[in-house]
């Protein structure tokens, strides 16, 4: 890097703590809870929709989809188009619940439907699944990125990224984060549609590309038997993921549970909904370009992205697409810590101190974002012995029993048969098949390939065809609760599902209808294209 390229970073690191600092001299009620952890409840549909999208994109999903790209084409590009869909599911049909209950949280809004032993599932998988793989993850796939980039120590770039993503996320709570996320949301569109179009100039535009890779690399919908995308579990059991990650997980909701009104957060949804068409193309499509400028990379698919922007960027533009980078990778480590932070404080420590005030629920808040800044830097020295295949396997964890748990909020919001019993039986069942899965698959690659004949088919099913399964099972247990023990809804309980009431106070608003619609449209439009 020159003296140009050091600018640009030094350039994005400075803006990410101004507007951090910016955002805590606003604040007007600093010691309020509810700014705190919602900033205020009055964030708007763009600032809403930017966060969804750079929480969203990690250092190791960039990292991961360019990879995916390179290994295998545009496939992987599914899952980005389906959570077009899922946002605007997000928006029509759980927004209006969340909103109106008025929750802090996911657990919380599981307690209010079925009850408290759901919320403290819920708050334990979800911090532990934050700690273990998603801080983790990112500080990982981060750390060896910007070595790879910039030749900075893999410690010392992890321990600065690390304290600067903690100063301002300690100090303004989610309304710096969400805010600096709209800084960020645009640093890593426009250093990946640069690198983009550099990357098919160089390979010959459009046509050059087609002729440099295989054919089957533009096409999206693959056979049954596709070890990864088979065409039966994209639709079958990627869009159950989806609605855990996208209308559960407390890192993606936050954010709408942060909006001034039910129309501000739909609008925000649909925003991000249009920014998700984006990643294929910006993300995924580079792996591929890269696989046509470096046919080495097919040996290692994940460096498909950091060659790209060492070998063909000139000086000067390296430093805008490593500043995307470490976007990606500040956003996601600052959501991380906002809701990790928020679980500990509103389900573990506001329970325990059911009378605690305002002020010392944000002190504790601060307290418990630092544990997690302090516990990410205890990590780093450890970052050398793990291995990017138990990252992997560390990740599977939450997609293992996600199913479960986007039964229960689908269903909880759907049926009012779906009570408290069944909820558990599904949770818990799904949590231990789901971990027997993990393990099961760990054994089955330390030991070369073997485990017991008849548990083969159980380790080797795909992972969106076990994921519809899960789904089933989970469902089958929230209704087969109705017949163990029957439970009446009270008040709290019929306000969170969809009935006549429901219907009768609805409001559609006929420009984000349209929007939708549009999403929609194009979404088809490129699946029938990339066919």
């Amino acid at each position: 890097m020159n003296i140009v390229d050091i600018f640009f970073i030094l350039l994005y690191f400075i803006l990410v703590l101004y507007i951090g600092y910016w955002v805590y001299k606003k604040q007007k009620d600093k010691e309020k809870s509810e700014e705190y952890f919602l900033s205020g409840r009055d964030v708007g549909w763009l600032a809403i929709g930017a966060s969804l999208f750079a929480s969203n994109i990690g250092s190791e999903h960039l990292v991961g989809l360019a990879g995916s790209g390179a290994a295998g084409g545009l496939a992987v590009g599914h899952f980005e188009w389906l959570a077009c869909f899922i946002l605007i599911l997000l928006g029509y049909l759980f927004v209006p619940f969340y909103l109106k209950s008025g929750v802090y949280t996911m657990p919380e809004f599981l307690e209010l439907r079925y009850g408290k032993a759901h919320r403290f599932f819920l708050s334990t998988v979800s911090i532990l699944g934050y700690v273990l793989t998603k801080i983790s993850v990112t500080l990982y796939a981060g750390a060896v990125v910007i070595k790879a980039l910039t030749g900075l120590d893999i410690f010392i770039g992890a321990i600065i990224l690390i304290l600067i993503t903690g100063i301002y996320t300690v100090l303004g709570g989610l309304r710096a984060v969400i805010y600096t996320e709209i800084l960020q949301t645009f640093v890593l569109i426009l250093g990946s549609v640069i690198l983009t179009v550099i990357g098919l100039i160089k390979v010959g535009g459009w046509s050059g590309l087609v002729s440099k890779v295989p054919a089957d690399y533009f096409s999206i919908w693959k056979g049954i038997n596709h070890p990864e995308f088979p065409w039966t579990g994209i639709l079958l059991g990627a869009p159950i993921l989806g609605i855990w990650y996208w209308c559960a997980d407390q890192h993606i909701v936050q954010r709408v549970l942060a909006a001034k009104n039910i129309q501000e957060a739909r609008y925000g949804t649909i925003f991000a909904a249009f920014l998700k068409i984006l990643p294929v193309f910006i993300f995924v499509l580079p792996g591929v370009i890269a696989f046509a400028l470096f046919p080495q990379v097919a040996a290692n698919p994940d460096i498909a992205y950091p060659m790209l922007v060492k070998e063909i960027l000139p000086m000067g533009l390296k430093g805008i697409i490593i500043a995307s980078m470490l976007a990606a990778l500040m956003s996601s480590l600052s959501s991380a810590f906002n809701a990790c932070s928020t679980l500990i404080t509103w389900d573990f420590y506001k329970k325990l101190k059911p009378n605690a005030e305002e002020k010392e629920l944000v002190y504790f808040g601060r307290i418990a974002t630092s544990m997690l800044v302090i516990i990410s830097l205890l990590w780093v020295p450890f970052i050398k012995y793990i291995s990017p295949k138990l990252y992997i396997y560390l990740q599977s964890v939450q997609a293992y029993i996600a199913p479960p748990i986007a039964a229960c909020f689908l269903i909880g919001i759907l049926s009012s048969r779906a009570n408290s019993i069944g909820a558990l039986l599904a949770l818990y069942s799904g949590f231990i098949i789901g971990s027997s899965r993990l393990v099961l698959e760990i054994l089955y690659n330390i030991n070369n390939g073997w485990v017991p004949s008849f548990l083969h088919w159980f380790v080797k099913i795909n992972f969106l065809h076990f994921a519809f399964i899960m789904f089933i099972i989970a469902v089958f247990f929230l209704f087969i609760g109705q017949f163990i023990k029957k439970e009446t809804l009270d008040e709290v309980k019929s306000n969170l599902v969809v009935n006549k009431e429901f219907f009768a106070n609805y409001k559609m608003d006929r420009l984000g209808f349209i929007l939708s619609l549009i999403v929609c449209f194009i979404i088809l439009v490129l699946w029938f294209v990339f066919r």
